[in-house]
């Protein structure tokens, strides 16, 4: 069994044997139907996932790898907001006539900002800080512009992410805010552990520990018999993340630099209701 996996299955069992349900208020989110969508939750889940050791992906249910990795790309190499550059319909919900999510996701990691050094996006930011400044403890992107809120179609989930090089070593922390452990979990593992592998790549620096902070971990009503019948599963050991080594510019990346070696998974076997 995976890390991804047990730590999975741990978060989830401890939601549903000691989480807080919200059902006598009142809810954003809503299901196809109308309904209320409620949740159990526990506050503040941290998850550490050591890249050396293993690629964190789950074996309990298959991951669609290559479409998280064009997500990834979409948000922080294309720096878009518009689903007509994304190969999924995983935003389709969010998007309005044009294609666009408002000023979201990557359209916040593409506005410049004027530093010392000049005129860099957060992303070529954090790319320069770990070149030139690794040492720094400034190196760090936030999706979460309260200026732009009223313009997003959906609040960052994942706002935030923290890089810190130790030697040669760059470890990350990202931050949610919210997350639908059911739906989005290992999908935002395996994304943002191959993006800290990708920014030490092409920073010459060797990948550490991704730790992962949700502040509302919560599983959707209608999602319980799906976790239930998942967490009862046994997983199979994680696969070898194997990344094109020939890439040394990360705007160079392609969905096609990666791919997994031995990855065995379990069919989810049931399509997943989304609450908007």
């Amino acid at each position: 069994m995976s890390r991804a996996d047990e730590l999975f299955i741990q978060n989830c069992k401890e939601i549903l044997s000691n989480g807080y349900w919200d059902t006598e208020l009142e809810v954003r989110p809503r299901w196809e139907d109308g309904a209320s969508a409620h949740t159990v939750k526990k506050f503040c889940i941290v998850n550490r996932y050591d890249l050396r050791e293993e690629f964190p992906i789950q074996t309990i249910r298959k991951m669609g790898f290559k479409n998280a990795m064009d997500e990834l790309l979409w948000i922080w190499q294309k720096k878009s907001n518009n689903i007509h550059d994304l190969r999924s319909h995983i935003w389709d919900a969010w998007a309005d006539e044009s294609g666009s999510i408002g000023k979201a996701y990557g359209y916040q990691l593409g506005v410049k900002h004027q530093y010392k050094e000049g005129m860099f996006d957060q992303v070529d930011r954090v790319l320069y800080d770990l070149k030139h400044n690794p040492a720094s403890r400034r190196i760090l992107t936030n999706l979460y512009n309260h200026h732009d809120l009223s313009e997003m179609a959906l609040y960052p989930c994942a706002y935030s992410m923290t890089f810190n090089v130790s030697g040669r070593t760059l470890n990350a922390i990202l931050n949610q805010r919210s997350q639908d452990m059911l739906t989005a979990n290992g999908w935002n593992v395996m994304q943002y552990a191959v993006l800290v592998h990708m920014m030490a790549q092409v920073s010459g620096l060797e990948v550490g520990e991704l730790v992962h902070v949700i502040a509302d971990a919560h599983i959707y009503d209608r999602h319980v018999p799906i976790v239930e019948e998942l967490i009862a599963r046994k997983g199979f050991d994680a696969p070898t993340l194997n990344i094109d080594s020939s890439v040394t510019d990360f705007y160079d990346f392609t969905v096609d630099s990666f791919s997994l070696e031995g990855y065995e998974a379990h069919p989810l076997g049931c399509s997943i209701p989304v609450a908007v």
